[in-house]
């Protein structure tokens, strides 16, 4: 095992300005998902239809990205990361300007679903991460990449929005398309070039994706609780903008969409949570960041009158799972360090699974038992994530790690 992996070199391949690099590509892969999120309205006029048609057009968005993580992400196990995430940003220049020009709402949504698919470079990166850096620094590299997939979320409803304001959606797709042909040369000039080693074909990847989860007791410890917490961070979103758009409140969608900013605790907490699950491991990165996002879930319960103390319980909300959710994605992607990306493929599909069963019950709880319930909902998903880290502890030696090492050495 330890002769296939990717020692000394790979640490000198990632160099700071790579890492950083690969931040800021995750980022701008992540925004193109939801880039038309504030624009709905300015579309459905562009294109002569209902709010609800373009909605359902932006939902292709997350169907294509969850057919990227499974599809996509593991072709990094096999090709050179520079030719892979270049294509695919090539791809997403491509499928940005012909959305720019999509003259029906069907186009738009087989439109959005490339970007969505393509979109999956974030987890691609995060794999990249995983079997280029060093034993001592993943966490930290993988830090740094969360953090840039966070910051995409929150910029991409932050940039789309201004930029749909000022020169029109059409035009906003325009201009992203230009920053991701800069990011495909970039990527392919920088990025490692080392091919993959996997050890088995790809459509037999594919078709093993599943069986790993009954191989690698890490893989479902990690898979299951990462699916909670998901859940519980999906849940609360969706449902706060129901909350905040119904009396006695009543706000507007500009006023609700200023909430995201809670989430730049979020982005700074990926960054700390990597430096700490190198020192200390990821078992206790996860439960403390477990603990405050259940405590931060229990004051929405009684604070979403006052603004600033929603606020803050927000962003300490985002800002325990944010690290928790780096301290996961660590654990899976040191199962085979050789090659992580089915490994990692594999957590994130449940991982989106668990999230949006969260944002369909968020939307859906308002109007069953209120926002009172809904936060018990969610809290009682985040308490169940920490159950599960709890009662996973496997100690060297023992016979889950036996099994999961042996398992491993029998793939090669």
């Amino acid at each position: 095992m330890e002769s296939e992996r990717i020692p000394k070199m790979s640490s000198a391949v990632l160099r700071t300005s790579v890492v950083w690099f690969m931040a800021l590509a995750a980022a701008l892969a992540t925004a193109s998902v939801y880039l038309l999120h504030p624009a709905v309205a300015e579309v459905a006029g562009s294109l002569d239809t209902s709010a609800a048609v373009i909605g359902t057009a932006l939902a292709c968005g997350p169907i294509g990205y969850l057919a990227g993580l499974v599809l996509l992400v593991p072709l990094v196990d096999r090709f050179a990361p520079r030719t892979v995430v270049a294509a695919q940003f090539a791809v997403l220049a491509i499928a940005s300007a012909a959305g720019a020009v999509a003259g029906s709402s069907w186009v738009l949504g087989v439109v959005l679903g490339v970007v969505g698919a393509g979109s999956a470079v974030g987890a691609q990166l995060s794999s990249v991460a995983g079997r280029f850096a060093g034993p001592h620094r993943q966490a930290t590299i993988l830090g740094i990449v969360t953090a840039g997939i966070s910051a995409g979320i929150l910029a991409g409803r932050i940039v789309g929005g201004w930029l749909t304001e000022v020169i029109g959606w059409r035009a906003m797709l325009l201009v992203f398309a230009v920053p991701c042909v800069v990011v495909a040369v970039v990527s392919y000039s920088v990025l490692p070039a080392v091919r993959g080693r996997a050890g088995c074909g790809y459509l037999d990847t594919l078709r093993g994706i599943p069986g790993l989860f009954a191989r690698f007791a890490a893989l479902r410890w990690a898979a299951a609780r990462g699916a909670l917490w998901f859940f519980a961070f999906c849940a609360i979103w969706a449902g706060l903008a129901v909350a905040l758009s119904q009396p006695p409140y009543s706000y507007s969608p500009e006023r609700i969409g200023l909430y995201a900013c809670a989430g730049l605790a979020g982005v700074v907490a990926t960054r700390i949570a990597g430096n700490w699950t190198d020192r200390v491991g990821h078992r206790r990165v996860i439960l403390v960041g477990l603990a405050l996002a259940l405590t931060s879930v229990v004051g929405l319960g009684v604070a979403l009158s006052n603004i600033a103390v929603t606020l803050i319980c927000l962003g300490l909300f985002d800002a325990g799972l944010f690290a928790a959710q780096v301290a996961n994605q660590s654990a899976v992607l040191a199962i085979d360090s050789s090659a992580p990306a089915r490994f990692n493929s594999a957590y994130m599909a449940v991982y989106f699974v668990g999230g949006s069963l969260g944002t369909a019950f968020g939307a859906a709880a308002i109007g069953w038992f209120g926002w009172p319930g809904l936060v018990a909902s969610a809290a009682a998903a985040t308490a169940a994530a920490g159950i599960v880290a709890l009662a996973d502890r496997p100690l060297v030696g023992s016979p889950v790690v036996a099994h999961d090492v042996s398992a491993v050495h029998s793939e090669r």
